[in-house]
């Protein structure tokens, strides 16, 4: 099975169901990154994600790496420099800088972070559909994290840090505005270790749409606190 070539214009996605065993999650090619059609994406539990010498990738992996907000895992260390409270926390203040410094990487890394999907994200922010929690310490950005907001379900994109913890505090203090909030569930996407750690959990893709399907007509006021 070949993954779907989407048209320019219209970019109707297939079933989120009908994503490939290898690569694991491929589900289509190409298509626009428009506000209304990467909305439409999320909303049926696909995300883009390429690098800069691909076409647009879709994608609905057979697992999904996932938050219960409630339930984020502190080590002792990460307590302990929270309590001292050093810094400034806020939310949808910098979202410019936010993504951009998540764009940033050693230049043997890259990034699939680019101009394009900045374009995109930031237009979705202007919408009011994208968001950004920040980490300040004496007037300077050192941590972030970025995301979409798609009923109950908060879709992290991506973080970043400039200091010690920066984007483990970055994430704390998010699962704590979404539990504020009422908000179900974090979606990180790809399962890794360091989100493991910190209480992250697999889930199979036919529960996450379940999960996505429940709550994405939920209306939630982002800047409620």
């Amino acid at each position: 099975m070949q993954p779907v070539l989407l048209d320019f214009q219209t970019a109707e996605f297939p079933d989120p169901k009908h994503g490939l065993d290898e690569p694991d999650g491929l589900l289509a090619v190409g298509g626009n990154l428009l506000p209304a059609t990467i909305l439409s994406a999320y909303y049926q539990g696909i995300f883009p994600w390429y690098n800069d010498d691909d076409p647009i990738l879709w994608w609905s992996p057979s697992s999904r790496c996932v938050i219960v907000p409630s339930n984020l895992h502190l080590s002792k260390s990460l307590k302990k420099q929270i309590r001292k409270k050093q810094f400034t926390i806020s939310v949808n203040q910098a979202f410019s800088e936010v993504i951009r410094a998540c764009a940033e990487r050693e230049p043997n890394e890259g990034t699939w972070i680019n101009d394009e999907m900045i374009e995109a994200y930031s237009a979705l922010h202007h919408l009011g559909r994208a968001h950004s929690l920040e980490v300040w310490f004496e007037g300077d950005l050192i941590g972030g994290i970025y995301g979409l907001a798609i009923g109950g379900i908060f879709c992290g994109e991506s973080m970043f840090s400039r200091a010690a913890n920066g984007s483990k505090i970055a994430l704390v203090y998010l699962c704590e505005h979404l539990v504020k909030l009422g908000f179900s569930l974090l979606d990180c996407q790809l399962v890794n270790d360091h989100l493991l750690s910190m209480g992250a959990q697999s889930m199979d893709r036919s529960d996450f749409l379940a999960k996505l399907y429940e709550s994405r007509d939920k209306t939630i006021d982002w800047l409620i606190s």
